[in-house]
C-alpha cells in the first residue's frame, strides 16, 4: 500500500535517519514547523506503518563479533518453512531470515564471534533443524554498504 506523504514527512523522516536520537525541537528548528508538527507528523507516520520504530546499532567488532556470514539454506521442501522459520527465530545470532526465491529456500546473515562459533551454529543449530537439507555459507569480509532506502 503506498501512503500519501509529504515533503515535510520525508524532510522529518530523512533527518532521523540520520539520526534518531535528534530532538523533535531541534528538527522543528531546522524544518521551521513547531515541535508539536513534528509530534503528529511522526505519530501519523507510526499509525500508517510507514516508521516501525527506532533502533540502537551496534557496532558487531567492537563487542567481539568478528564474522559477519550469509547463510544459503535448502530445504526439503516448501511446506517445511513455517516450522523451520520458528527455530531459527530462536537462534540468536541470526539477525535476518529471508524466504526466498532461486536456488535457496531461506537466506540468513548471522554475526559470530569467530570460525569456531559459526561452525557450532551451523552445525549444532541450523543443521539440525527438521527440514533443512543443506546449507551454503558465504562470510562477508567487509561491509562497504549499509543504509536505509532513499526517500528523496
Amino acid at each position: 500500500m503506498n501512503y500519501e506523504i509529504d515533503k515535510l514527512d520525508r524532510q522529518i523522516l530523512q533527518l532521523l535517519m540520520q539520526d534518531v536520537t535528534r530532538a523533535y525541537t531541534d528538527i522543528a528548528k531546522e524544518l521551521n514547523v513547531s515541535g508539536g508538527t513534528i509530534h503528529v507528523r511522526m505519530k501519523k507516520l507510526t499509525e500508517m506503518g510507514v516508521v516501525t520504530g527506532s533502533q540502537l546499532l551496534i557496532n558487531p567488532s567492537a563487542i567481539g563479533f568478528d564474522i559477519c556470514a550469509f547463510i544459503g539454506v535448502y530445504l526439503e521442501k516448501g511446506s517445511a518453512y513455517k516450522e523451520a522459520q520458528e527455530l531459527m527465530r530462536q537462534i540468536p545470532e541470526i539477525v535476518e531470515l529471508h524466504y526466498t526465491t532461486g536456488s535457496y529456500s531461506m537466506f540468513v546473515k548471522l554475526i559470530c564471534r569467530d570460525t569456531k562459533h559459526l561452525r557450532e551454529v551451523l552445525n549444532e543449530k541450523m543443521q539440525a533443524i527438521p527440514g533443512v537439507s543443506r546449507t551454503e555459507t558465504l562470510i562477508s569480509l567487509e561491509e562497504s554498504i549499509s543504509r536505509q532506502i532513499s526517500i528523496n
